[in-house]
């Protein structure tokens, strides 16, 4: 199994119905949970808007990341080469594999910790049990291949939406959300800050978003279908984490909500949304974790890095606390806006929405000198800087706007007035 190989449209079997369901089954998750219940300072009626808001914001670029790989055909990684060059590509990579490694020990922490509260009396299933076991299963899970993907996530994620309107219905009735209503924020969260923190969410997704869209059949149908599916399930996740966290005030809405379930005796429905919710997130970080290794080390089989990508983040589950959940959420943004800013405009812009699979692989026009198309680098390290300059001061536009439409403007205007860099042929 190899990821550096463009897929052919004859090895393509992906329908916009499936895209719908792949994103929907990784936005369905206690970590969704979790990040809508970090905007209750601002209240139901602000924190709403910023759901909405944020969310449009946010999968603009997922989708147009997705457009990337179903037009090429390549993994994420390999398609940055075009703006980056294949040197240049290695930064990028590894800032991934180390987000990727952390959203699985991520995930799996907060499953192994909700699984053991909802069953407390479990004597031989405690809270580092869940997790090995969780671990184990989400590696088989990415090591099954597409085939087995497609209808193992079409079975999970339609009875994670069942349950999720169970876990719906049970949070207004037991709330109110005409008394959600009447709250008001404590001030302790600017309206830009939280919109940061909504559109980290999406931008995490795409530095691993076309390692999954190369497999569409078409792709208007895999952009549409990327788009309803996260949108409508992460932002039905973060509402139902605000709504929790706001009726409560507690900062665990994702607990909240489980021992909510728990109480009206069910049970079995808050357990096998953890681990369905778990599995069909985790899997897309280990498996694009094995294709973003071999991007660096392109004799690494796939399969093998799965294995190691699941074990390591299992490993960092079990020793990690999530303590540090909203600063490593801006932490993503700070990279990856930038990054997609330089990426999005050098394939939607410069190169008039075509890139050459082949010679992205190959020695072609997109291996700028040395391999690294300094630009773009200059580009992202000012980017970078943008966005951490406007988190710590505040600006009234927060940072991941300007992080990402800054370090686009930034790029175009050192490759359009600069002296152009030189394909090198050897």
């Amino acid at each position: 199994m190899t990821a550096l190989r463009p897929i052919k449209q004859t090895e393509r079997y992906l329908t916009g119905w499936d895209f719908f369901i792949l994103w929907a089954g990784a936005a369905i998750c206690l970590t969704e949970i979790w990040a809508g219940g970090l905007l209750m300072p601002l209240g139901l009626k602000a924190g709403l808007a910023v759901v909405i808001l944020g969310h449009i914001i946010g999968i603009v670029p997922l989708v147009l990341g997705g457009i990337i790989g179903s037009r090429t055909g390549a993994p994420a990684m390999i398609t940055t080469r075009g703006a980056l060059g294949p040197r240049g590509s290695y930064l990028p990579a590894v800032f991934n594999i180390v987000q990727l490694i952390g959203w699985t020990g991520v995930m799996l922490w907060f499953g192994g910790h909700a699984a053991a509260r909802i069953l407390p009396d479990s004597s031989f299933m405690g809270v580092r049990a869940w997790i090995l076991v969780m671990g184990v299963l989400t590696t088989c899970w990415s090591l099954v291949g597409h085939g087995f993907w497609k209808w193992l996530q079409r079975v999970a994620v339609i009875l994670l939406l069942i349950l999720s309107a169970v876990m719906t219905y049970a949070v207004f009735t037991q709330y109110g959300f005409t008394s959600l209503l009447k709250t008001r924020p404590n001030g302790s969260l600017t309206f830009m800050l939280g919109l940061d923190l909504v559109i980290a969410m999406p931008i995490s997704w795409l530095p691993l978003v076309s390692d999954y869209s190369r497999y569409a059949r078409k792709t208007s149908t895999s952009a549409a279908g990327t788009w309803w599916g996260y949108l409508t399930a992460s932002s039905w996740m973060y509402v139902v984490g605000l709504c929790a966290a706001v009726a409560t005030q507690s900062d665990t809405p994702d607990t909240m909500v489980l021992d909510l379930l728990a109480s009206l005796g069910l049970v079995a429905p808050a357990l096998i949304i953890v681990l369905l919710s778990t599995f069909t997130t985790t899997f897309l970080d280990i498996y694009s974790n094995a294709v973003t290794t071999q991007s660096i080390f392109p004799k690494v089989n796939v399969r093998t890095m799965t294995f190691a990508g699941g074990a390591a983040g299992t490993v960092i589950a079990l020793l990690f606390t999530a303590t540090q959940y909203e600063g490593f959420l801006l932490f993503i943004g700070s990279m990856f806006c930038p990054l997609f800013g330089v990426i999005l405009t050098d394939f939607f812009v410069l190169k008039k929405g075509s890139y050459v699979a082949e010679e992205l692989l190959g020695r072609g026009r997109y291996w700028y000198s040395g391999g690294v198309n300094l630009r773009a680098m200059i580009a992202l390290a000012l980017g970078f800087g943008l966005y951490h300059l406007a988190a710590r001061t505040g600006w009234p536009c927060g940072a991941s706007i300007p992080g990402m439409l800054g370090t686009a403007v930034l790029y175009f205007a050192l490759m359009s007035f600069g002296s152009k860099a030189k394909a090198q042929d050897a």
